[in-house]
């Protein structure tokens, strides 16, 4: 199954998605096809998580890849031209490639399973702030994890400069809210403003290769 590697032995390509509700699942099942039938035997593949915004606008598709020179051979290939053309009727929001900056705590599984729900947070960042931005995160990630149903947190850097994104896997999302409203959270809430602008959604996972 895949596993979130926090010593940086991959990189990882996350791109997201919109639909409408109704049609989410039509865009799963084309991910899902367009993984099992091509991307997962190109050189240089490591694995795929499909996941589903639990509001049904959103899919992304967090995958790893041994080297970005394996990456980006494949993603200048007629194959992956072909898999855009069929996704073409939804919206890209957004791709970058990452790498993994922090994980913690250093005890979490980091295994990504079939049916776990995370909270996917993505910053947007000027190139120079972004260092900065990562050392707030780093300071920041313990008291997030005093949430009791907060499994893991995974702050990824997009190699470009741009971006930092974080990867929560939860427990139950039933008391999530928490990290909105009450006052212990607030740093969590308050760190990257002036740096970044904040964007998050919940999801479930819903495929991924290597099978769990």
């Amino acid at each position: 199954m895949p596993t979130i590697a926090k010593q940086n032995e991959v990189i990882t390509v996350i791109f997201s998605l919109a639909t409408k509700p109704l049609n989410q699942q039509e865009l799963i099942n084309l991910m899902v096809d367009a993984l099992e039938a091509t991307t997962k035997h190109q050189p240089g593949f490591v694995s795929a998580s499909l996941h589903k915004s639990l509001d049904g606008t959103r899919v992304f598709n967090y995958a790893q890849w041994r080297s970005q020179a394996e990456y980006q051979t494949f993603a200048q290939s007629p194959e992956d031209q072909a898999i855009g053309a069929r996704l073409a009727q939804f919206q890209l929001l957004d791709s970058h490639v990452y790498e993994v900056v922090i994980s913690k705590p250093d005890n979490a599984s980091l295994k990504i399973v079939k049916g776990d729900l995370i909270h996917f947070a993505e910053f947007r960042v000027k190139p120079d702030n972004q260092q900065r931005l990562i050392e707030l995160e780093r300071e920041n990630v313990e008291i997030a994890l005093q949430h009791p149903d907060l499994i893991s947190a995974n702050f990824h850097r997009s190699l470009d400069g741009t971006r930092t994104a974080n990867y929560g896997q939860w427990r139950s999302l039933d008391n999530f809210d928490a990290l909105l409203k009450e006052s212990k959270y607030e740093p969590v809430r308050e760190y990257w403003k002036g740096l970044a602008e904040n964007e998050f959604h919940l999801y479930e996972v819903v495929h991924t290769a290597p099978s769990d």
